[in-house]
């Protein structure tokens, strides 16, 4: 468990673009039970969410197509909520940072840590972009 003073600059950079924080699993089955896509992101204090899953999150919200809800937890610390997103992320593996894209309640595009490792946040952004114009 990190101590959320620590956090909180990482968790600021998606909170202040207008993603809703899931801190329990109510408000997790409640987000991805809703009707249309929601985003999920899980956050992580480790450097690929820092260098490339934050910044191409963010660069790719500049685009027509959007999910209609954007949501995050913070792994390590919103332990609740990251273990409930986990049980619908499944058949996928636990994975920090990861991005998740669900339509209707159904998983529909998963970027997971080793596709993020490695990656520049260009990459990350258009492989999000492309889900978003397939399923938004």
């Amino acid at each position: 468990m990190y101590p959320p003073e620590i956090v909180a600059p990482m968790k600021g950079e998606l909170v202040a673009k207008g993603f809703e924080e899931l801190l329990d699993e109510a408000s997790v089955d409640a987000a991805i039970n809703s009707t249309g896509t929601v985003l999920v992101v899980v956050n992580s204090v480790c450097g690929c969410a820092a260098g490339s899953m934050r910044p191409g999150v963010l660069h790719s919200l500049d685009h027509g197509k959007l999910p209609a809800k954007l949501t995050t937890a913070f792994a390590g610390v919103d332990r609740e909520a990251v273990e409930r997103a986990r049980k619908y992320m499944l058949p996928y593996p636990p994975s920090s940072p990861s991005i998740a894209l669900f339509k209707d309640g159904r998983l529909m595009h998963m970027i997971e840590r080793h596709h993020i490792e490695g990656r520049t946040a260009d990459m990350i952004a258009d492989n999000l972009k492309m889900a978003y114009d397939e399923y938004c």
